[in-house]
């Protein structure tokens, strides 16, 4: 009868592993979420609906500056690396989930004691030898099978993290980009600010030159070069307001590039020029910007991943079985005599199956499945405030690049408009024919009209970099690159020992239409 509770045992097992089939709790599908079939100014020349033909969107403002900046910013920037290391988290992480699979105890055992029992105990007072020695050397296993598919759930929501961490990485890139070029135009707008309020104060130089001769010749009161003095001073202060913006917004590109204040100067190099937009602009479907946007990709998965978790929440409601066994060698010395450990006799093993059933819990499994299921009701809802959120910053970001750039053209017009009145203004005061109060009125015009003009180049530019963005570009920049610089990996490989782990590509990561694609 010995004999044949070891092959009973076998039969357990093989049943057990033959119910492992199923898992319980819903299987995940892709939320549904309602977009427009075009975007509104769909009948706007200026709008196509073809797909964006170049991922690297930047390009298209023909700025050399601006693409070394961002390929800079990919290589260097700080925060996308913690991003990718989370990818790196994440694969380590699936790893364990993986690993929860097999048997879960598996170990080697050894111990060897010396044991002296006290006289004023029953037994210690009766037996002859009350000094003896314990060694035991065996192996040790227990095995959960996975009948409910608790463990497989949790390998399938931790691929689904893994995949998300992917997409995180890639909407982090996304902002980068865009970031980056915002803060160039940024850098840019401010200089050409500059330029515009030193040819001011030129201008209103010459116009105090005039109210001053008039003055001392008679020909007017103080109160002329007096205002005049006030608007040249008014402009001249407005210049260490716009260097400091300036060099703020250098510093911030600066951190973006993860170097220190002052790094990029000689990148910048002179003066440039807002970087010009082209009058036309590819923005594709709504239907592709699901596909394209990482962000939306990122909050499928984490319901994915959420889905997966409620039924390894529902399998605590089910019995588990399990198989456990130790097996090894022990001996006993006893006054004086030893007997060998390393013999037949002196094997021992335990062996066989385990079931435990939690049925009386006080509900606290039931409102443990209740939990995860509202979150991933939570993380559905999520998911399509996503595509209504990223659907609305495409058409906002549309109609603020078509409105600035009919903008555009008009303040071009006003300017030209407000020098020519300047010259005549003071054409005027110079004969007699007017006062200075035309002058100032000309030269306040000029410069307002100037700032405009300049504001109104930069919104175009911002705002089709931010259609860009909208629209999920820039991610492609890593295709076919590590998440982790080499560097970076080179000093977590003297620390700790990463396997494959740190190699790219991995499955899951692999897998067909597992990220974004155009």
């Amino acid at each position: 009868m010995g004999m044949n509770q070891p092959r009973n045992a076998v039969w357990v097992i093989a049943v057990l592993a033959a119910l492992g089939g199923c898992a319980v709790g819903p299987t995940f599908t892709t939320p549904q979420a309602s977009v427009a079939s075009a975007w509104r100014p769909q009948n706007d020349p200026r709008v196509a609906s073809q797909a964006t033909a170049d991922a690297a969107w930047w390009r298209t403002f023909g700025d050399p500056t601006l693409d070394r900046l961002v390929e800079l910013a990919y290589q260097q920037n700080l925060p996308l690396q913690i991003s990718g290391l989370r990818i790196v988290e994440a694969r380590a992480q699936l790893g364990i989930a993986s690993g929860r699979q097999w048997p879960q105890l598996q170990m080697l055992l050894g111990s060897a004691t010396w044991n002296g029992l006290s006289k004023n105990t029953p037994v210690g007072g009766v037996l002859p030898h009350r000094n003896y020695g314990d060694y035991q050397l065996g192996f040790d296993a227990a095995w959960e099978i996975d009948l409910w598919g608790k463990y497989r759930r949790g390998v399938e929501a931790q691929s689904a993290a893994l995949l998300g961490s992917v997409a995180d990485y890639a909407a982090s890139l996304v902002s980068l980009t865009a970031e980056v070029a915002r803060t160039y135009v940024a850098i840019r707008t401010y200089e050409v600010l500059i330029a515009e309020a030193r040819a001011n104060e030129k201008v209103q130089a010459e116009g105090l030159e005039i109210a001053q001769a008039r003055y001392t010749n008679g020909a007017t009161s103080e109160l002329d070069p007096s205002q005049a003095t006030t608007l040249l001073q008014s402009t001249r202060a407005s210049i260490p307001q716009l260097q400091a913006s300036l060099q703020q917004a250098r510093n911030a590109l600066c951190t973006l590039l993860g170097q220190p204040v002052g790094a990029v100067d000689g990148l910048l190099g002179g003066a440039a020029g807002i970087p010009k937009t082209a009058a036309k602009v590819a923005v594709g479907v709504p239907a592709e910007m699901l596909r394209r946007r990482p962000d939306i990709r990122s909050a499928e998965l984490a319901a994915a991943a959420q889905c997966a978790r409620i039924g390894m929440a529902k399998a605590e409601l089910f019995p588990s079985f399990s198989l456990f066994g130790t097996i090894g060698l022990e001996t006993t010395t006893v006054g004086g005599t030893t007997h060998s450990l390393f013999s037949t006799n002196s094997i021992f093993y335990t062996a066989g199956p385990r079931f435990t059933f939690p049925f009386f819990n006080y509900g606290r499994l039931t409102n443990a499945v209740r939990v995860e299921d509202a979150r991933f009701q939570e993380l559905l809802v999520n998911y399509r405030e996503t595509v209504l959120r990223a659907a609305q910053e495409v058409e906002d970001a549309l109609a603020g690049f078509l409105q600035a750039q009919e903008a555009l053209a008009f303040e071009q017009g006003a300017v030209k408009a407000a020098a020519r009145s300047v010259e005549l203004s003071l054409v005027m005061y110079r004969e007699g024919a007017a006062d200075y109060t035309r002058v100032l009125d000309a030269q306040r015009a000029l410069l307002d009209q100037q700032n405009n003009l300049t504001q109104t180049a930069s919104s175009v530019a911002t705002n089709l970099i931010a259609l860009y963005k909208a629209l999920g570009g820039g991610w492609e920049l890593r295709d076919g690159q590590p998440f982790v610089p080499a560097t970076t990996q080179d000093e977590m490989r003297a620390r700790t020992n990463w396997g494959d782990v740190l190699s790219e590509p991995r499955k899951p990561e692999t897998k067909q239409n597992q990220t974004p694609a155009p």
